[in-house]
C-alpha cells in the first residue's frame, strides 16, 4: 500500500484522508487508542490547513515509519499561520456557546492537548504539519523494564563472581562514564527547560478576560486538587518514611545545618527568590529564582498584547528546541538505567534497592489516599454518590491504567463523560484536554515522595520552611511541566537542586518513572473526570438520569 496520498484541499476530502491514515496505522499494528488519537489530531490539522490553503490547491499526506516511530506529514500551499497561536487555553464563554463557536474552541483545545506531538513550519509558500507517535505507547515502558531487569541480572551475576578487579574496571571505565555523561547532559538543560516551559505556559494564560465562568471554575478546581495532591505527597512521605541515610551514595555531599528562627528562614527564602542578576539563576541552577523569573516574564509577555507576538514566537522556538534536546537525550535513558542500576548493585548492594521499594510503597499509599479524597470531593462538592461513579468509570479507568499515559487517554475520558456519566459536551470537551495538560495530581505525589526520600538517603535535612517553597515549586512545575518523555526526571533534578541534594541522586529512582506511569495516569485521569463532574453539576450541565442509570 502507498504511504502517500494527494487530495483536493476541501472539507469533502477529509474522510478519504482519515481512512488512508487509519489503514496505514492499522497495517503497522498501531494500538487502537493511538490510532484514534492520531485520527483526531490529523482531522483537526487538515482542517486548519484547508482554512489557510490557496484556492484549487491540494494537500499531500505522507506516513513514514522508522525504529518504532511513525510520523505523519501533511503539506499544502497556503498562507503562513501558527497552530499554537490559534490554540487558546480558555473556556467557552456563554457568548461563545450561544454563537455556535464551540466547535472551534473544541478543535483548538484538542490541538493544544496534543501540541507536543505536532510540529508546524512554513517554507516556500507551503504549510507543513508533522505528527510523531510510537507504534505502541508501551514501547518506552518495555525498554525501561528490560534495561532494569538486565541490570539486576548482570549486577547479581557480577556479585556472585565476586571479582573485585573486574567489577571496579567495569564501573570505572564503562558504567560510571556513561551514567555521568547522561546526568551531565540533564544538568545542562534543566535551567533552560524549566524557564522556557513555564514562560510558555504562563504566557498562554495571559488573556484572563476571555475566561468564561465554566473555565474559571475548572481552573480553580484543578488548582485546588493540585494543592491537595502536594500535601498528600508530603503526608505519604512522613507516614511511610521511605529511604534511610546511606553513607556510600554517589558524590554524597555534607550539608551544614544552620539554626535560624522560623521567621528569619522564611524571610530569607522569600527575599532569595528574587535574583539580583537575570542570568545568575541559569548559571547556578537556582530553581526558585528561575521560577520567579519565568512567571514574571510570562505575565509580562501576556500584558504586552499584540506586540508580544515576535517574542512569543522566539520563546516558543527556544522551548521547542530544548524539549527536542530533552527528547534526544531521553532516547539513551534505557542505557543510562542499565549502567546506573548495575553500578548501584555493585557498589551499594541490596540496601539501596530496599530503599527504592520503600519509595514505591509510599507513592502507592499516596495514590490510594488521593483517590479516596477524589471520592470525598465528589460527595461533598458535587453531592453525588461516588460509588455510582466508580462503578460506571472503573472500566474506563482500567483502560487508562493499561495505556499508562494521560494525553492518549483523552478520547477514553471524553467517551466516558458523555456515554456513562451524562456530562454535557460543553464542559468535558474543554476540561478533559485541559486537565491532561495542567492537572497532574499523581505527578505531584511522586515528586514529593521521591525527592524527600532522596534527600533523606543523602542525609540532607529539609526544614519546615523549606517544605513551603518546595510544595509551591511542585505546583508550578506540575502546571508548566515539559510534555516530553523523561520530563519527570528533569523536574526531579530541579527539585533536588533546590533542596541542595546532589543531582546524582536522580539515578537511584530513574527507572521508576515508566514503572509507576500506570498509577500516575490512572490518578491524573480520575482527577480530570472528578473535576469535570463537579463543575458540570454546579452548572446544571449533567444528565442525572444517565448518571444514575445502571
Amino acid at each position: 500500500m502507498k504511504n502517500t496520498l494527494v487530495i483536493p484541499a476541501d472539507l469533502k476530502s477529509i474522510e478519504e484522508a482519515l481512512n488512508f491514515v487509519s489503514q496505514i496505522l492499522e497495517n503497522h499494528r498501531v494500538d487502537r487508542k493511538e490510532r484514534l488519537k492520531a485520527i483526531l489530531v490529523v482531522e483537526e490539522a487538515i482542517s486548519s490547513l484547508i482554512s489557510h490553503a490557496k484556492n484549487e490547491t491540494t494537500i499531500k499526506i505522507a506516513v513514514k515509519y522508522f525504529a518504532g516511530k511513525i510520523s505523519i506529514e501533511i503539506m499544502s500551499e497556503g498562507e503562513k499561520y501558527s497552530i499554537a497561536n490559534t490554540v487558546k487555553k480558555v473556556a467557552p464563554s456563554a457568548e461563545t456557546i450561544e454563537s455556535g463557536e464551540i466547535q472551534e474552541v473544541i478543535s483548538s483545545v484538542l490541538l493544544k492537548a496534543y501540541a507536543n506531538d505536532l510540529r508546524y513550519c512554513h517554507k516556500a509558500g507551503k504549510n507543513y504539519v508533522r505528527m510523531t507517535m510510537y507504534r505502541s505507547n508501551h514501547l518506552p515502558l518495555i525498554k525501561t523494564v528490560s534495561a532494569l531487569a538486565l541490570a539486576i541480572i548482570c549486577g547479581v551475576i557480577l556479585l556472585v563472581i565476586n571479582n573485585t578487579t573486574l567489577n571496579q574496571t567495569l564501573c570505572h571505565y564503562i558504567l560510571v562514564p556513561i551514567k555521568t555523561m547522561f546526568l551531565n547532559s540533564l544538568k545542562a538543560i534543566v535551567a533552560p527547560v524549566v524557564f522556557f516551559s513555564i514562560v510558555t505556559c504562563i504566557s498562554s494564560f495571559s488573556n484572563l478576560s476571555e475566561l468564561g465562568r465554566v473555565g474559571g471554575k475548572i481552573m480553580l478546581t484543578y488548582l485546588f486538587t493540585t494543592f491537595i495532591a502536594v500535601n498528600v505527597g508530603l503526608m505519604s512521605f512522613f507516614t511511610v518514611q521511605p529511604g534511610r541515610p546511606i553513607s556510600n551514595l554517589p558524590t554524597a555531599e555534607s550539608v551544614e545545618e544552620v539554626e535560624s528562627s522560623l521567621a528569619e528562614v522564611l524571610l530569607n527564602s522569600l527575599v532569595g527568590m528574587v535574583p539580583d542578576n537575570f542570568l545568575k539563576p541559569f548559571f547556578e541552577s537556582n530553581m526558585l529564582q528561575l521560577i520567579f523569573l519565568a512567571i514574571l516574564c510570562g505575565v509580562a509577555i501576556g500584558m504586552i498584547g499584540e506586540y508580544s507576538a515576535p517574542l512569543k514566537n522566539l520563546i516558543g522556538a527556544c522551548n521547542e528546541m530544548f524539549l527536542k534536546i530533552t527528547t534526544i537525550i531521553m532516547t539513551f535513558m534505557p542505557l543510562a538505567i542499565f549502567c546506573s542500576i548495575t553500578t548501584l548493585i555493585l557498589t551499594m548492594g541490596i540496601e539501596t534497592l530496599i530503599s527504592i521499594i520503600g519509595i514505591v510503597i509510599a507513592f502507592l499509599f499516596g495514590i490510594a489516599c488521593m483517590m479516596i479524597i477524589y471520592c470525598l470531593l465528589l460527595l461533598i462538592m458535587g453531592r453525588l454518590n461516588p460509588i455510582t461513579f466508580l462503578k460506571k468509570y472503573f472500566p474506563s479507568m482500567l483502560q487508562v491504567f493499561s495505556i499508562a499515559a494521560s494525553t492518549p487517554s483523552i478520547p477514553i475520558n471524553m467517551k466516558a463523560c458523555e456515554n456513562q456519566l451524562g456530562i454535557d459536551k460543553r464542559v468535558y470537551s474543554f476540561s478533559i484536554p485541559l486537565g491532561a495538560t495542567v492537572n497532574m495530581d499523581g505527578t505531584c505525589i511522586v515528586l514529593a515522595v521521591q525527592t524527600l526520600a532522596l534527600a533523606k538517603m543523602y542525609g540532607v535535612y529539609v526544614p519546615p520552611t523549606a517544605l513551603i517553597t518546595f510544595a509551591l515549586s511542585i505546583i508550578v512545575f506540575s502546571i508548566g511541566a515539559p510534555g516530553v518523555p523523561g520530563s519527570l526526571i528533569i523536574i526531579m533534578t530541579a527539585l533536588l537542586t533546590q533542596l541542595q541534594v546532589p543531582t546524582e541522586a536522580v539515578e537511584i529512582v530513574m527507572s521508576l518513572g515508566p514503572l509507576l506511569g500506570m498509577f500516575l495516569a490512572a490518578s491524573n485521569c480520575l482527577g480530570d473526570v472528578i473535576v469535570t463532574i463537579i463543575v458540570a453539576k454546579s452548572e446544571g450541565l449533567i444528565d442525572m438520569k444517565k448518571y444514575k442509570n445502571k
